[in-house]
């Protein structure tokens, strides 16, 4: 007789053969969860997703990582991740933020959510070159593409985004962003941003034309335009952005505001994902809470 692990992975292979079509036309494949499962993943492991999908405000195709909790329904609600400098979406997140989201829901210490995370580029999350537009991306592209695979409210939009570093910097003009267009984010979480205190070591970016581009576009000297928006920022006292963070703090009075030992690295971060968590899970939405 077929031990049932010898008849999981037969039906998963068999699976996958049928859906390779489905997977190939919405250019994802769900089937290799089921397969994962089939090959002895345990059944509160995180989903990890990734495929490649086409950006016209970026003009190229960038790579798409979608974190989910296991068994997660339908129209789960997404906190985007972004990026660091030099970085890419399939190292945005920091080392346990999946596993530790997966085994929380799962005891119902925390509400069901996604992260998605996508290639922006090493241009502080704006258009510094003309057709390389990652935050029109952000706000024009994702909610379609989360709509299309059942994430994200009925119009796919997100409800909070996150960032380290760079993406740190990103996920507060996303948030800036979108209150402007009057569909406020209900929580943006800031880890280690990229905040520094002069033109002179920010030029060295090249990811603006000028200062005065820095200047209109800089979060530290915003903090007006973010509106009522619940913030989180977590940053290292070992960290060169560190000053950039206490001033922010100072200004924005955020919700949650930790300086505690550490440097820019991921030994800091792994070490907050549990606040961050905390921070992101009570802001998301109570009727998505609820199912």
């Amino acid at each position: 007789m077929l031990k049932r692990r010898s008849l999981l992975v037969a039906g998963a292979a068999a699976a996958a053969t049928s859906g390779i079509a489905l997977g190939a036309a919405t250019g994802t494949l769900p089937v290799l969860d089921v397969m994962a499962r089939a090959l002895g993943a345990d059944d509160t492991d995180p989903i990890i997703r990734t495929e490649r999908v086409r950006s016209m405000a970026r003009g190229t195709d960038v790579t798409m990582v979608t974190i989910l909790p296991a068994d997660a329904p339908r129209n789960l609600p997404v906190c985007l991740f972004l990026h660091g400098l030099r970085g890419d979406a399939a190292h945005a997140a920091p080392s346990g933020l999946a596993r530790t989201l997966a085994t929380r829901v799962q005891e119902g210490s925390l509400p069901p959510f996604a992260f998605v995370a996508l290639d922006g580029g090493d241009n502080y999350w704006h258009e510094n070159h003309v057709g390389d537009n990652p935050m029109g991306m952000l706000l024009d592209e994702v909610p379609r593409w989360l709509r299309e695979r059942g994430l994200g409210d009925a119009s796919g939009t997100p409800f909070a985004c996150a960032g380290v570093s760079m993406g740190g910097f990103g996920a507060l003009l996303y948030a800036r962003r979108r209150q402007e267009v009057r569909q406020p984010v209900a929580a943006v979480a800031a880890i280690s941003p990229g905040l520094l205190m002069s033109w002179r070591e920010m030029s060295t970016r090249r990811a603006f034309k000028n200062n005065q581009e820095w200047a209109q576009l800089d979060p530290l000297r915003n903090t007006d335009k973010l509106g009522r928006t619940p913030v989180g920022i977590w940053c290292g006292t070992e960290d060169h952005f560190i000053e950039g963070a206490r001033k922010f703090i100072r200004l924005a009075r955020p919700e949650v505001a930790f300086t505690g030992p550490g440097g820019h690295g991921d030994s800091f971060y792994r070490g907050i994902v549990p606040s961050v968590l905390d921070f992101l899970g009570k802001h998301v939405p109570v009727s998505a809470a609820k199912a």
